[in-house]
């Protein structure tokens, strides 16, 4: 099964406007507008001269051949009519006609229709803001909650990789086709996300990014997930864009707190001030989300947690408790690197260590 002809018809035409939407696109808000109109509105409102080609490509568009694109690049399509359609998105002004996803539908709606949180900041993150979005990222996969944001460089990668570390729950959202990956230098996460999650995105495949469709991507961000997090911005960053949509939405809304003398928080900062939820890490945000007490069960595994704890993790909470190096602990245990972030993740998850002031782990009483 794939998404009806109408909605891929929607989706194409939208792609083939793409260039137009752009130079018409203003105010960040007007994206919404031009996306709810209907394709004749959309044709007299951005197609200018372009206006018959564009009526011309809606009258001999191919279903087929559009089924068949998809196939030949590994990609499923979904859409509204679709009972398997992201509930949350439904919500949106201007839902997608169709979401392109690298999962199948079933796959992809297991990550979606739990608990979510999306995860943004800014590209030019400062190490801290990196480690924090790492950290919130490996703790919310490790829980069993879905993180998702757009594969951009800084903040959205550092939270993927995060969720990679922790059990493999993310999906990215792309502003272009979700055959590309996008930014180029993000390509191996592409791949790593596209085998273990979803990559998704609203254009079909080939479709090339353009400024309107980063805006555009964010609404479908702050559309699947429950709650959104602000991890690090500055004043004028796009992740500020995704947080009003969040807003909007009626959904939950927090930020990290960052110096308050650094203009890469200035934006997030202002969130808080503003009145969004303090943030501090995965535990504030699993709390907020999940309910206090209850996200280590969020995915129903404690007994397994426990098992772990007997044999891999627990060499590792030795390691701590004695203060030896986490490398030396690592080897004893038989952990690569990133099965040692993920040991780490998981103790930190089941309220058995902390990190200190220094970044360093240590027993909790």
């Amino acid at each position: 099964m794939s998404a009806c002809a109408d909605c891929l018809r929607r989706t194409a035409l939208i792609n083939f406007l793409s260039p137009q939407v752009s130079s018409r696109l203003g105010a960040p808000g007007r994206a919404r507008a031009l996306l709810a109109m209907s394709d004749e509105g959309l044709i007299e409102a951005v197609a200018g001269d372009r206006a018959p080609e564009a009526r011309r490509a809606v009258e001999r568009f191919g279903p087929r051949e559009a089924r068949r694109r998809l196939a030949e690049r590994g990609l499923h399509a979904i859409c509204r009519h679709d009972g398997r359609y992201p509930s949350r998105l439904t919500d949106l002004e201007d839902p997608p006609a169709v979401l392109h996803s690298s999962a199948a539908p079933d796959r992809l709606e297991e990550l979606v229709s739990g608990p979510v949180v999306a995860v943004v900041g800014s590209r030019r993150a400062s190490a801290y803001g990196l480690e924090v979005a790492r950290e919130i990222g490996r703790s919310l996969s490790a829980a069993g909650v879905t993180v998702v944001s757009g594969l951009a460089m800084g903040i959205d990668a550092a939270s993927h990789r995060g969720a990679l570390e922790g059990g493999v729950r993310t999906v990215a959202v792309l502003g272009c086709g979700a055959d590309r990956p996008y930014p180029r230098i993000n390509a191996a996460l592409y791949r790593r996300i596209r085998l273990a999650g979803a990559v998704v995105a609203e254009l079909p495949p080939g479709a090339e990014p353009k400024r309107w469709t980063f805006p555009a991507r964010n609404r479908i961000m702050a559309g699947l997930a429950c709650a959104t997090v602000v991890v690090e911005a500055a004043e004028r960053s796009g992740s500020l864009i995704t947080a009003t949509f969040a807003q909007d939405l009626g959904r939950d809304l927090g930020a990290v707190p960052g110096r308050v003398t650094s203009g890469e928080a200035a934006g997030s900062n202002a969130l808080l001030h503003a009145g969004a939820a303090v943030w501090r890490g995965g535990a504030d945000i699993l709390d907020a989300v999940l309910g206090a007490g209850n996200w280590h069960r969020a995915d129903g595994s404690d007994r397994a947690a426990a098992r772990r704890l007997e044999t891999r993790e627990r060499c590792v909470l030795r390691a701590i408790e004695q203060g030896e190096p986490m490398r030396g602990a690592a080897s004893a245990a038989g952990l690569t690197a990133a099965e040692l972030r993920a040991a780490l993740g998981r103790l930190e998850l089941m309220g058995l260590v902390r990190r200190d002031g220094l970044g360093r782990y240590e027993r909790v009483a």
